[in-house]
C-alpha cells in the first residue's frame, strides 16, 4: 500500500464540523452577552427597544437569524486562516518558482542527489511529490526488466498517485467556504424578509404606525442583509484565493513532473 512522506508541520484541520460548532457557541456568546447587553436598550431591558442609535441592541433584535449569520462568518474567517497556514506549508519553505528552477536545474545537469537535498530542505507538497517521483526514477534506472516506455510509464503513474495523495490535504474544507458564498447570503436575505415582516407588522398593529417599531425592523432588515452579503463576500474571496492558490501549485508540479519524465526519457 502506498504511503505519504509528506514532512510538512502543518496538514490543516480535518474536523471542520468542531470548527463549525466552535464558532456556533461563539456566535451565540457575543449575540447574548455583547448584543444583548441590558446596556444598549431602553430602561436596561432586552425586550425593550434598543437606545436610539446604538447598533448592538439594533443588531441583537434581528433574531435567531443574526448568530447563524455571525457563525458563517466566524466560520470564514477560521478556515480561511486554516487554509493560510496548510497552504504556506503545502509550498515549502522557499520561494516555490525558485524551487522549481532548481529542480530543473539539477535535473538537466543529472545531478539525482543535489535534486533530492533540494527536496529535502524545500518540504512541502510539491517537494513531497517531486522526492517520490525522484525515487521511482533511480528505481527505473536500476530495472532491467521493463522497457523504456514501461519505465517512463511507471514514473508517470509514480507522480500521478503522489499528487493525488496530496491534492486532498490542500483542497480541504474549501468546499464548506464554497458553500458558505452562497448559503451566507441566503441567510442574509431571510433575516432581511423577517426584519421587513416586523416592519409591516408595526405599520398595521392598532391600527396605527409605531414609528419606532418601524425604524427598528427595517434597521433589521438592513443590518441582516449587511452580516449576510459581508460573509458571502468573503467567503468568495478566500475561496477564490487559495483555489488559485492551489492551481499555481499543481502548475509546478506538472511542470517538475515533466521534466523528470523527459530527462529519463532523453537519458535512457
Amino acid at each position: 500500500m502506498k504511503t505519504n512522506n509528506s514532512k510538512q508541520s502543518f496538514k490543516g484541520i480535518e474536523a471542520a464540523g468542531l470548527i463549525i460548532i466552535a464558532c456556533f457557541i461563539v456566535a451565540i456568546c457575543i449575540y447574548h452577552f455583547v448584543f444583548g447587553n441590558p446596556a444598549n436598550f431602553m430602561n436596561n431591558d432586552p425586550n425593550n427597544h434598543p437606545l436610539p442609535g446604538n447598533m448592538l441592541g439594533t443588531i441583537y433584535k434581528g433574531g435567531i437569524i443574526v448568530p447563524v449569520i455571525q457563525t458563517l462568518l466566524l466560520t470564514v474567517l477560521t478556515l480561511s486562516v486554516e487554509r493560510y497556514f496548510t497552504l504556506r506549508a503545502s509550498f515549502g519553505r522557499s520561494k516555490l518558482s525558485k524551487f522549481v528552477a532548481q529542480i530543473k536545474d539539477s535535473l538537466n545537469k543529472g545531478d539525482m542527489e543535489k535534486a533530492q537535498e533540494l527536496c529535502d530542505k524545500q518540504r512541502g507538497s510539491v517537494a513531497n511529490v517531486v522526492s517520490s517521483t525522484l525515487r521511482k526514477y533511480r528505481e527505473m534506472e536500476q530495472n532491467n526488466e521493463l522497457a523504456k516506455d514501461q519505465k517512463i510509464l511507471a514514473i508517470q503513474k509514480e507522480l500521478e498517485e503522489a499528487t493525488a495523495l496530496e491534492l486532498p490535504m490542500m483542497q480541504q474544507n474549501l468546499p464548506i467556504i464554497a458553500t458558505i458564498t452562497t448559503l451566507g447570503t441566503l441567510m442574509g436575505l431571510l433575516g432581511t424578509v423577517i426584519g421587513m415582516i416586523r416592519s409591516f407588522a408595526a405599520l398595521s398593529a392598532g391600527g396605527g404606525t409605531d414609528s419606532v417599531a418601524l425604524s427598528t425592523g427595517i434597521s433589521e432588515a438592513l443590518i441582516n442583509t449587511a452580516f449576510g452579503i459581508l460573509t458571502g463576500a468573503l467567503a468568495v474571496i478566500s475561496y477564490n484565493y487559495y483555489t488559485n492558490k492551489i492551481d499555481k501549485l499543481t502548475y509546478s508540479l506538472d511542470e517538475v513532473g515533466f521534466s523528470i519524465v523527459q530527462t529519463f526519457a532523453a537519458t535512457h
